[in-house]
């Protein structure tokens, strides 16, 4: 799919993205003790780095950093907590590795502490309404700002597309106010957040209306509960599924994935990229 936001490729540092011609992986690092999928096991800084050199290795082109898990019925923890958890992670990817670092995070002052420390990239799974300080923070350091499909509660009273595309344009109103250029804005449809698993599986087969937004799009969907109740599979069983989903977005206009496993879904992307026209092989 042709892309027709304002710009298609992003340099951090000596790191290159063209969306036009590769899609990213985004490695996660939930530095939390209650993540659902690996909470606890990157807190220490060491097996943090440890765990971030690897997808680096295997092909992850940005790091996303998150220090309060938003899977379902999560203890929320203050910004100072919050910010004691991901800053000294931050440091170390920037002092140790150099690489691409996202902050996955819906607080203004987290955000900015993690610039500070060397983040690229806010992530924010409230889409800038939950704290609409946030879209500022990106708007004054000149940094992208992911802004996810979310709401309080899963009830949608008219078309449930339109209701996630008005949503989705409400966080763009709200960061284009507060200074963020266009090209600075980047969607996620929310997979799993304040939707039922057929609005999941609806949200992936209506791909193509947020792309036309004219934004690039992340797609989150590694492990989570939507590929296990069409499998029927625990979360340690959920690559192919994973996988699956990776696949259909890219089809369908993604150009950024979130994922745990980074080597794998790397694969995935680099054959999908050459089979849709993205990348071309070279004998």
């Amino acid at each position: 799919m042709k892309l027709t936001f304002a710009k298609d490729v992003y340099q951090f540092g000596k790191t290159s993205m063209d969306f036009r011609k590769e899609t990213v992986v985004m490695g996660i690092l939930n530095v939390t003790p209650d993540s659902f999928s690996d909470g606890g096991k990157y807190a220490r800084i060491e097996t943090a780095l440890q765990h971030a050199r690897e997808m680096i290795h295997d092909g992850a082109k940005i790091i996303d950093v998150g220090g309060e898990s938003t899977r379902p019925g999560y203890a929320p923890v203050s910004v100072d907590e919050e910010i004691e958890r991901i800053v000294p992670v931050i440091e170390a990817l920037a002092k140790d590795l150099g690489c691409v670092v996202s902050i996955d995070t819906h607080k203004s002052g987290v955000a900015e502490a993690a610039i500070k420390a060397g983040a690229h990239i806010i992530n924010d799974v409230w889409g800038a309404k939950r704290d609409p300080e946030i879209a500022h923070i990106a708007a004054k350091y000149n940094v992208p700002i992911i802004l996810m499909h979310n709401r309080e509660k899963a009830v949608y009273k008219g078309s449930f597309m339109n209701e996630v595309l008005k949503d989705l344009t409400e966080s763009i109103d709200i960061a284009k106010k507060a200074g963020v250029p266009n090209n600075h804005i980047w969607l996620d449809p929310g997979v799993g957040f304040a939707k039922n698993t057929k609005q999941n599986i609806q949200v992936m087969q209506d791909l193509d209306e947020i792309s036309e937004l004219g934004y690039p799009v992340l797609l989150g969907t590694s492990r989570k509960s939507v590929i296990g109740n069409v499998l029927g599979l625990p979360v340690n069983e959920r690559l192919e599924g994973t996988g699956a989903t990776v696949c259909y977005g890219i089809e369908h206009g993604s150009h950024i994935m979130r994922v745990h496993d980074v080597k794998e879904i790397v694969r995935v992307s680099k054959m999908m990229d050459v089979l849709t026209g993205k990348s071309t092989y070279e004998e």
